[in-house]
């Protein structure tokens, strides 16, 4: 992580490319966190990727002022494992939406996970697939109608949170982007955690399923008195029915990153893992 003596405005982590997102989406609460987090903790905008997927979220990284990668449909964490093991000084957040990050981009959930590598990983989550109109997400409700469900989903929705708490990641929050303020702090500490931070963000759709109503009657802080190490406690959290809790679930400290073990695995391979040396013996 490399950071500046003093924080980059927030006007000035923006880029020439204005968002196209529908008036009133959730995804730019999101993004005014995301850069209100770089701006506080005084990130250098120059050592930040952003790798996003499809989707209405995919097109996050042109409206910053950092790298950015928009890859393939639910492939934003095999970019951004890619970019922290080539260079461990980088700070890598990858963004996907629910559609992108839980559909066809899920087996990569587990995985990123056991390997701890120092990413942060924000799931935009509406319900729904925005972009191509509105069909019903992995986390869509029982029974939500549109277009494409007009008699209702019979799927049961799956919950983000339990499942990377079951996969035992080291950092696990939810926030919503209608408090950019609190979910700017959330965002903070996925950044500073040291290792995988995965964290739900409920960014309601207005064009196809409008839930800010709905999540405004539900969402309350988790209690000032949940032990944030305990796992178990999280998913009693997790799997609450009637309220939706947003803050952070779990934190281990204590797991390395995987770029470490790497790096101490460099040094004691020393020019036998060396890249030029790797190609010299090609040459002969």
């Amino acid at each position: 992580m490399v950071t500046l003596d003093r924080p980059v405005p927030i006007k000035d982590l923006k880029s020439n490319v204005k968002p196209i997102w529908c008036p009133g989406c959730g995804d730019y609460g999101v993004m005014q966190a995301v850069l209100k987090a770089v701006s506080e903790l005084q990130l250098d905008p120059a050592h930040i990727v952003i790798a996003s997927g499809i989707g209405c979220s995919g097109r996050f990284p042109a409206f910053v002022k950092t790298y950015g990668f928009h890859g393939v449909h639910g492939r934003a964490l095999p970019l951004a494992t890619g970019v922290k093991i080539a260079n461990a000084d980088l700070t890598v957040l990858a963004i996907s939406g629910d559609g992108d990050g839980l559909s066809i981009g899920a087996g990569h959930l587990p995985h990123a996970a056991r390997r701890n590598v120092d990413i942060t990983y924000l799931v935009l989550d509406n319900e729904v697939y925005g972009l191509t109109k509105g069909q019903p997400s992995p986390t869509s409700s029982w029974g939500t109608k549109t277009k494409a469900s007009p008699y209702g989903t019979v799927e049961r929705p799956l919950n983000p949170v339990a499942m990377m708490l079951a996969c035992e990641t080291t950092f696990v929050a939810r926030g919503f982007s209608a408090r950019p303020h609190e979910l700017a702090e959330i965002i903070k500490q996925g950044i500073l955690h040291p290792g995988f931070a995965f964290i739900e963000i409920i960014s309601p759709c207005v064009t196809f399923l409008d839930t800010y109503a709905l999540y405004k009657q539900r969402v309350v802080p988790i209690p000032e008195t949940h032990d944030r190490t305990d796992r178990m406690a999280a998913l009693a959290l997790a799997f609450e029915s009637e309220k939706i809790y947003l803050g952070v679930f779990y934190q281990d400290n204590h797991s390395r990153p995987h770029h470490v073990a790497l790096n101490e695995m460099r040094k004691k391979l020393g020019d036998s893992y060396s890249l030029q040396a790797l190609l010299e013996r090609f040459r002969r």
